[in-house]
Protein backbone atom coordinates (compact mmCIF):
# COMPACT_ATOMS: atom_id res chain seq x y z
CA UNK A 1 0.00 0.00 0.00
CA UNK A 2 1.12 3.51 -1.05
CA UNK A 3 1.59 6.15 1.72
CA UNK A 4 -0.48 9.00 2.80
CA UNK A 5 -1.22 11.34 0.41
CA UNK A 6 -1.35 14.98 1.66
CA UNK A 7 -4.04 18.60 0.88
CA UNK A 8 -3.97 21.57 2.30
CA UNK A 9 -7.95 21.87 3.54
CA UNK A 10 -8.64 25.34 5.50
CA UNK A 11 -4.93 25.97 5.92
CA UNK A 12 -4.42 23.10 7.86
CA UNK A 13 -3.54 18.96 6.48
CA UNK A 14 -5.90 16.45 5.51
CA UNK A 15 -4.68 12.87 4.95
CA UNK A 16 -5.76 10.28 2.39
CA UNK A 17 -4.58 7.05 0.63
CA UNK A 18 -5.75 6.55 -3.33
CA UNK A 19 -5.05 3.13 -4.38
CA UNK A 20 -6.00 1.30 -6.98
CA UNK A 21 -5.82 2.12 -10.80
CA UNK A 22 -7.47 1.93 -13.76
CA UNK A 23 -11.19 1.45 -13.35
CA UNK A 24 -13.99 3.30 -13.26
CA UNK A 25 -15.46 1.93 -10.05
CA UNK A 26 -14.35 4.00 -6.86
CA UNK A 27 -15.16 3.68 -3.49
CA UNK A 28 -14.18 5.83 -0.49
CA UNK A 29 -14.24 4.84 2.86
CA UNK A 30 -15.01 6.86 6.17
CA UNK A 31 -13.95 5.18 9.18
CA UNK A 32 -15.89 6.02 12.83
CA UNK A 33 -14.85 7.49 16.00
CA UNK A 34 -11.25 6.83 17.38
CA UNK A 35 -10.38 5.51 14.34
CA UNK A 36 -8.28 6.28 11.29
CA UNK A 37 -7.80 4.81 7.50
CA UNK A 38 -5.49 2.21 8.67
CA UNK A 39 -8.85 0.07 9.98
CA UNK A 40 -9.70 -0.24 6.03
CA UNK A 41 -6.41 -1.79 5.77
CA UNK A 42 -7.67 -5.65 4.68
CA UNK A 43 -11.01 -4.14 2.51
CA UNK A 44 -8.44 -2.09 0.87
CA UNK A 45 -5.68 -4.73 0.12
CA UNK A 46 -8.79 -6.95 -1.42
CA UNK A 47 -10.46 -4.24 -3.67
CA UNK A 48 -7.09 -2.49 -4.91
CA UNK A 49 -6.62 -4.56 -7.63
CA UNK A 50 -10.24 -4.01 -9.03
CA UNK A 51 -11.68 -0.94 -7.67
CA UNK A 52 -10.49 2.48 -6.63
CA UNK A 53 -10.16 3.09 -3.45
CA UNK A 54 -10.17 5.94 -1.17
CA UNK A 55 -9.58 6.51 2.63
CA UNK A 56 -9.54 9.53 4.22
CA UNK A 57 -8.25 10.25 8.26
CA UNK A 58 -11.08 12.23 8.69
CA UNK A 59 -10.52 15.93 10.75
CA UNK A 60 -8.87 15.70 14.53
CA UNK A 61 -8.09 11.49 13.82
CA UNK A 62 -4.73 9.48 12.49
CA UNK A 63 -2.45 12.32 10.80
CA UNK A 64 -4.90 14.76 9.60
CA UNK A 65 -5.04 17.87 11.85
CA UNK A 66 -8.10 19.62 14.40
CA UNK A 67 -9.26 22.61 13.08
CA UNK A 68 -11.73 23.94 15.77
CA UNK A 69 -13.55 22.81 19.00
CA UNK A 70 -16.06 21.21 17.15
CA UNK A 71 -15.93 19.32 14.01
CA UNK A 72 -18.99 19.07 13.00
CA UNK A 73 -20.42 16.22 10.26
CA UNK A 74 -21.01 19.33 7.68
CA UNK A 75 -17.11 20.30 8.14
CA UNK A 76 -15.87 16.75 7.66
CA UNK A 77 -18.33 16.42 4.89
CA UNK A 78 -16.48 19.55 3.17
CA UNK A 79 -13.65 18.31 3.61
CA UNK A 80 -14.28 14.94 2.47
CA UNK A 81 -15.24 16.24 -1.00
CA UNK A 82 -11.80 18.38 -0.95
CA UNK A 83 -10.08 14.94 -0.98
CA UNK A 84 -12.21 13.67 -3.60
CA UNK A 85 -11.81 16.83 -6.10
CA UNK A 86 -7.99 16.95 -5.34
CA UNK A 87 -7.68 13.40 -6.17
CA UNK A 88 -10.20 13.75 -10.12
CA UNK A 89 -13.10 11.80 -8.36
CA UNK A 90 -16.58 12.64 -9.86
CA UNK A 91 -18.42 10.15 -8.53
CA UNK A 92 -18.24 7.36 -6.11
CA UNK A 93 -19.82 4.75 -3.71
CA UNK A 94 -19.43 6.08 -0.45
CA UNK A 95 -19.38 3.65 2.60
CA UNK A 96 -19.41 5.47 5.96
CA UNK A 97 -18.78 3.41 9.51
CA UNK A 98 -20.74 4.55 12.46
CA UNK A 99 -19.65 8.38 12.35
CA UNK A 100 -18.66 7.59 9.19
CA UNK A 101 -21.83 7.23 8.12
CA UNK A 102 -22.96 10.66 9.48
CA UNK A 103 -20.09 12.05 7.80
CA UNK A 104 -21.69 10.65 4.62
CA UNK A 105 -24.76 11.48 4.85
CA UNK A 106 -23.90 15.00 5.66
CA UNK A 107 -22.27 14.19 2.31
CA UNK A 108 -24.91 12.60 0.50
CA UNK A 109 -27.08 16.44 1.50
CA UNK A 110 -24.31 18.67 0.42
CA UNK A 111 -23.23 16.76 -2.88
CA UNK A 112 -25.95 13.92 -3.81
CA UNK A 113 -24.47 13.93 -7.73
CA UNK A 114 -21.39 12.78 -6.59
CA UNK A 115 -22.59 9.65 -5.62
CA UNK A 116 -23.43 6.14 -7.21
CA UNK A 117 -24.69 4.10 -3.82
CA UNK A 118 -24.64 4.51 -0.16
CA UNK A 119 -23.37 2.31 2.38
CA UNK A 120 -24.03 2.82 5.84
CA UNK A 121 -22.02 0.43 8.30
CA UNK A 122 -23.23 1.17 11.97
CA UNK A 123 -25.08 4.30 11.40
CA UNK A 124 -28.11 6.16 11.17
CA UNK A 125 -29.94 9.12 10.15
CA UNK A 126 -31.19 10.57 13.36
CA UNK A 127 -29.54 13.18 15.80
CA UNK A 128 -28.98 12.64 19.47
CA UNK A 129 -31.56 12.95 21.64
CA UNK A 130 -31.17 15.33 24.50
CA UNK A 131 -30.49 11.83 27.09
CA UNK A 132 -27.11 10.75 23.90
CA UNK A 133 -26.14 14.76 24.21
CA UNK A 134 -25.61 14.54 27.84
CA UNK A 135 -24.09 11.12 27.40
CA UNK A 136 -21.46 12.80 25.03
CA UNK A 137 -20.88 15.48 27.04
CA UNK A 138 -19.59 12.65 29.83
CA UNK A 139 -17.43 11.16 26.93
CA UNK A 140 -15.86 14.38 26.31
CA UNK A 141 -15.37 14.83 30.46
CA UNK A 142 -13.99 11.00 30.65
CA UNK A 143 -11.78 11.73 27.51
CA UNK A 144 -9.92 14.68 29.06
CA UNK A 145 -9.33 13.04 32.35
CA UNK A 146 -7.87 9.48 30.99
CA UNK A 147 -7.69 9.74 27.46
CA UNK A 148 -5.95 6.21 27.31
CA UNK A 149 -8.27 4.32 29.70
CA UNK A 150 -11.21 5.51 27.74
CA UNK A 151 -9.81 4.23 24.76
CA UNK A 152 -8.77 0.71 25.85
CA UNK A 153 -12.39 0.46 26.87
CA UNK A 154 -14.03 2.04 23.88
CA UNK A 155 -12.84 0.10 21.01
CA UNK A 156 -12.88 -3.49 22.97
CA UNK A 157 -16.69 -2.91 23.57
CA UNK A 158 -17.57 -2.18 19.86
CA UNK A 159 -16.48 -6.23 19.52
CA UNK A 160 -19.15 -8.74 20.28
CA UNK A 161 -17.89 -11.11 23.19
CA UNK A 162 -18.01 -14.25 21.87
CA UNK A 163 -15.62 -12.81 18.80
CA UNK A 164 -13.31 -11.25 21.00
CA UNK A 165 -10.95 -14.25 21.50
CA UNK A 166 -10.70 -14.93 18.07
CA UNK A 167 -9.91 -11.17 17.21
CA UNK A 168 -7.79 -10.20 19.88
CA UNK A 169 -4.69 -9.28 17.85
CA UNK A 170 -6.73 -7.74 15.81
CA UNK A 171 -8.21 -5.60 18.51
CA UNK A 172 -4.98 -4.90 19.95
CA UNK A 173 -4.02 -3.08 16.59
CA UNK A 174 -6.82 -1.22 16.31
CA UNK A 175 -6.93 0.21 19.79
CA UNK A 176 -3.04 0.69 19.36
CA UNK A 177 -3.90 2.92 16.30
CA UNK A 178 -6.62 4.92 17.94
CA UNK A 179 -4.80 5.37 20.90
CA UNK A 180 -2.15 7.70 18.13
CA UNK A 181 -5.27 10.23 18.08
CA UNK A 182 -4.85 13.14 20.38
CA UNK A 183 -7.68 14.59 22.84
CA UNK A 184 -8.88 18.09 20.95
CA UNK A 185 -9.52 15.82 17.86
CA UNK A 186 -11.88 13.17 19.39
CA UNK A 187 -13.27 15.74 21.62
CA UNK A 188 -13.88 17.47 18.61
CA UNK A 189 -15.90 14.99 16.86
CA UNK A 190 -17.90 13.84 20.24
CA UNK A 191 -19.12 17.67 19.82
CA UNK A 192 -19.89 17.77 16.28
CA UNK A 193 -21.73 14.45 16.50
CA UNK A 194 -23.76 15.82 19.35
CA UNK A 195 -25.01 19.02 17.32
CA UNK A 196 -25.73 17.12 14.00
CA UNK A 197 -28.96 17.31 12.27
CA UNK A 198 -31.61 15.05 10.99
CA UNK A 199 -30.83 13.36 7.65
CA UNK A 200 -33.80 11.57 7.25
CA UNK A 201 -34.55 13.93 4.31
CA UNK A 202 -31.71 13.12 2.83
CA UNK A 203 -32.28 9.51 2.97
CA UNK A 204 -35.84 9.95 1.25
CA UNK A 205 -34.44 11.88 -1.53
CA UNK A 206 -31.77 10.10 -2.48
CA UNK A 207 -32.24 8.41 -6.09
CA UNK A 208 -29.19 5.94 -5.28
CA UNK A 209 -28.91 2.45 -3.59
CA UNK A 210 -28.27 2.07 0.22
CA UNK A 211 -27.27 -0.32 1.82
CA UNK A 212 -27.40 -1.07 5.38
CA UNK A 213 -25.39 -3.30 7.68
CA UNK A 214 -26.70 -3.78 11.53
CA UNK A 215 -25.59 -6.16 14.13
CA UNK A 216 -27.54 -7.91 16.38
CA UNK A 217 -25.96 -7.64 19.23
CA UNK A 218 -24.42 -3.99 18.56
CA UNK A 219 -24.18 -2.27 22.16
CA UNK A 220 -24.24 1.01 20.55
CA UNK A 221 -26.73 1.40 17.88
CA UNK A 222 -29.92 -0.98 18.49
CA UNK A 223 -30.84 -2.66 14.92
CA UNK A 224 -34.49 -1.77 15.31
CA UNK A 225 -33.54 1.77 15.02
CA UNK A 226 -31.64 1.11 11.56
CA UNK A 227 -34.61 -1.27 10.26
CA UNK A 228 -36.79 1.56 11.12
CA UNK A 229 -35.13 4.00 8.58
CA UNK A 230 -34.06 1.04 6.10
CA UNK A 231 -37.91 1.88 4.89
CA UNK A 232 -37.27 5.53 4.00
CA UNK A 233 -34.97 5.43 0.73
CA UNK A 234 -36.35 4.74 -2.79
CA UNK A 235 -34.12 1.24 -3.17
CA UNK A 236 -32.26 -0.14 -0.04
CA UNK A 237 -31.72 -2.92 1.31
CA UNK A 238 -30.08 -4.41 4.57
CA UNK A 239 -28.23 -6.94 6.02
CA UNK A 240 -28.70 -8.06 9.38
CA UNK A 241 -25.37 -10.20 11.21
CA UNK A 242 -25.65 -12.84 14.01
CA UNK A 243 -22.62 -12.63 16.83
CA UNK A 244 -21.70 -8.81 15.89
CA UNK A 245 -21.88 -6.04 17.30
CA UNK A 246 -20.58 -2.53 16.09
CA UNK A 247 -17.41 -3.67 13.65
CA UNK A 248 -19.36 -5.26 11.08
CA UNK A 249 -16.38 -5.64 8.60
CA UNK A 250 -13.98 -6.93 10.97
CA UNK A 251 -16.07 -9.51 13.14
CA UNK A 252 -18.37 -10.78 9.95
CA UNK A 253 -14.80 -9.77 7.41
CA UNK A 254 -15.38 -12.26 4.70
CA UNK A 255 -19.06 -11.74 3.87
CA UNK A 256 -19.01 -7.91 4.86
CA UNK A 257 -15.93 -8.16 1.87
CA UNK A 258 -17.75 -9.33 -0.81
CA UNK A 259 -21.36 -8.29 0.19
CA UNK A 260 -19.71 -4.22 -0.14
CA UNK A 261 -18.31 -5.24 -3.44
CA UNK A 262 -20.84 -6.35 -5.14
CA UNK A 263 -22.69 -3.60 -4.13
CA UNK A 264 -20.28 -1.33 -5.70
CA UNK A 265 -20.57 -3.57 -8.95
CA UNK A 266 -24.20 -3.06 -8.41
CA UNK A 267 -24.09 0.40 -8.23
CA UNK A 268 -21.87 1.12 -11.37
CA UNK A 269 -23.82 -0.98 -13.95
CA UNK A 270 -27.43 0.71 -13.00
Amino acid sequence: MEKHKTIMFENRELHYRDEGRGNACTIVLLHGFLQTLNVWSSLTLSYMRTMRVITIDLPGHGYSATWSEVHTMDFMARAVKAVLDHAGVERCVMAGHSMGGYVALAFAEQYPYMLRGLALLHSHAMPDDADKRQYRDELCHQIHHNRAGFIVEFITNLFDESKRQALAQDIKELRDNCLENQEEGIIAAQRGMKVRTSRIRTLQALNVPILFFYGKNDPRLPYELGLSQATVPHRSEVVLLDNVAHMCFMEDREYVRRRLADFVAQCFSI
